[in-house]
């Protein structure tokens, strides 16, 4: 495999992450099933040259997937560890739906897939830089992903 290969797929599983934060933001907001979210974003999203002007990465499919569905099945738990990471007047219902769903996605990965948790930390780090331009947001996802990370892997460290 060449490097170049490796990095495309490193490409494609970062846009997956992005797209599971939007799918779950999505399928919160309108109340749409996963099923639908899924068909509409490999439909609409996943292999397209551009949106708005911007060139989209196409996604791993599978990886895409996988977020979702571990995201549903492991919501609770997901949302309980991150409360335990958030301030005890900032529940999960009260933060930014858009970060509700990034943890949910990060949280998916942490407790139902592989991912190193350094990786899944830097890699949601960026997501939230994708959506929110001042930075302090990216600080906040360190700070609770760090805090969910050692929860669910405390092997990892």
């Amino acid at each position: 495999m060449s490097a170049k290969s490796g990095n495309d797929k490193r490409k494609m599983k970062s846009a997956s992450r992005f797209y599971a934060v939007q799918a779950l933001f999505q399928m919160e907001q309108s109340g749409t099933a996963l099923d639908r979210v899924r068909a509409e974003f490999l439909e609409h999203r996943f292999g397209l040259e551009q949106i708005e002007g911007e060139e989209m990465i196409e996604g791993d499919i599978s990886m895409f997937s996988k977020l979702l569905e571990e995201a549903l099945s492991y919501q609770a738990k997901i949302d309980q560890m991150t409360d335990r990471a958030l301030v005890a007047k900032w529940p999960i219902a009260r933060i930014d739906p858009v970060l509700r769903a990034l943890f949910r996605a990060a949280g998916a990965e942490l407790v139902a897939m592989t991912t190193p948790p350094k990786v899944v930390i830097v890699e949601y780090m960026d997501v939230a830089n994708a959506f929110f331009a001042d930075g302090k947001e990216a600080k906040f996802v360190n700070a609770v992903l760090d805090h969910m990370a050692r929860e669910a892997r405390p092997e990892a460290f």
